[in-house]
């Protein structure tokens, strides 16, 4: 890992050390025209940003992005990982409910974000499959893999802990993210299927304001 990751996450993660992290798959408490350019291209992202990151990431049609590439409107990011039978699914129609929530002209200008654990078995095509099974919109929703550290890296600056066990499952903090056209983390909802109300409050602001 860089020594600039290493610095980025340590600032990031003071965004997020007043949060509960403690949440599971496997535990009891509760732990995209994206790459049009644009003429702000070039102004750099704050310290308080994501999209700084250099990882590189796979979608499920195979096309290679950067988080950074996810800028320019709200995003709500959620780990998980697609063989996952109890809190993934969950999570999945956590971020659905906010999205029926959004009245019509607000919806089509957010994003949903899903990044997966399994860097081994959540290939590209399993993730497209995955969008198929769950009915995903592909105009709104992006379905990421990457790279065993790139993986903890982000996970690090959501402040989502996981660990996988013998069986290829994975214990993890079931948090979902919204951040700013920015990429800067402006809200987290932590648990399964809680109130969504505060999160799309902080969606519509980020829209209306």
């Amino acid at each position: 890992m860089k020594t600039f990751r290493l610095q980025f996450i340590t600032a990031t993660l003071l965004l997020v050390s007043a949060l509960s992290l403690q949440a599971g798959c496997c535990m009891t408490n509760k732990v995209s025209s994206c790459c049009a350019k644009s003429d702000t291209a070039a102004t750099p992202f704050s310290d308080k940003s994501l999209y700084q990151t250099e990882s590189k990431w796979a979608t499920d049609t195979t096309k290679q992005i950067t988080l950074g590439d996810l800028k320019g409107r709200p995003q709500v990011v959620a780990m998980f990982f697609t063989s996952c039978q109890y809190a993934c699914p969950i999570i999945v129609n956590d971020l659905k409910r906010i999205e029926a929530a959004l009245k019509p002209d607000l919806r089509a200008q957010i994003g949903f974000t899903l990044v997966t654990f399994d860097t081994h078995r959540d290939t590209p095509e399993v993730l497209a499959g995955y969008r198929a099974t769950r009915s995903l919109p592909e105009k709104t929703w992006t379905l990421l893999r990457g790279e065993s550290d790139d993986v903890l890296e982000l996970a690090a600056l959501l402040g989502v802990k996981y660990k996988e066990d013998a069986n290829g499952q994975f214990a993890h903090s079931n948090i979902i993210t919204v951040l700013n056209a920015h990429g800067e983390i402006v809200h987290q909802q932590i648990g399964l299927g809680g109130d969504i109300s505060e999160t799309v409050r902080e969606l519509e602001k980020l829209l209306t304001n």
